[in-house]
């Protein structure tokens, strides 16, 4: 079962898929899409999560601040904690590089009927919250 949800996944990333126009490494986009999904993010836990020293998490998002894509903003109740925060261009490059293109996935679902279009959101709902 698990081999076939990781198939089906990856063939209809394949096939809706974003057309990508940002050179970004693996890493860049995985750190993009931390701050995308969690409320605070720190360089900390950018390197908790990567596996990789304090340092190197630092150059990433100095690199990401550089393009535009993050910006960092002390915490109000610590000021020497600082949170990251996407931009709207680095919302748009996380999108581009982690979400479905609108169009095809529409197009695709168009191939469905309501009921079955229902139980595809469904399904991606509760494999979403539980995954959480």
């Amino acid at each position: 079962m698990i081999q076939d949800i990781n198939n089906y996944f990856t063939t209809i990333f394949y096939h809706l898929h974003t057309t990508h126009e940002d050179v970004i490494s693996h890493q860049s986009v995985r750190i993009l899409q931390m701050i995308q999904k969690e409320e605070e993010v720190t360089v900390r836990q950018i390197a908790e999560l990567l596996n990789i020293s304090q340092n190197t998490a630092s150059e990433h998002i100095k690199k990401l601040e550089r393009n535009g894509w993050v910006q960092k903003e002390r915490a109000v109740d610590d000021q020497r904690k600082v949170n990251l925060h996407l931009t709207a261009d680095g919302l748009n490059v996380v999108k581009k590089n982690t979400e479905l293109d609108d169009k095809k996935l529409q197009h695709a679902l168009n191939h469905l009927s309501a009921s079955e279009q229902q139980t595809i959101l469904q399904a991606f709902r509760l494999l979403s919250e539980v995954s959480k």
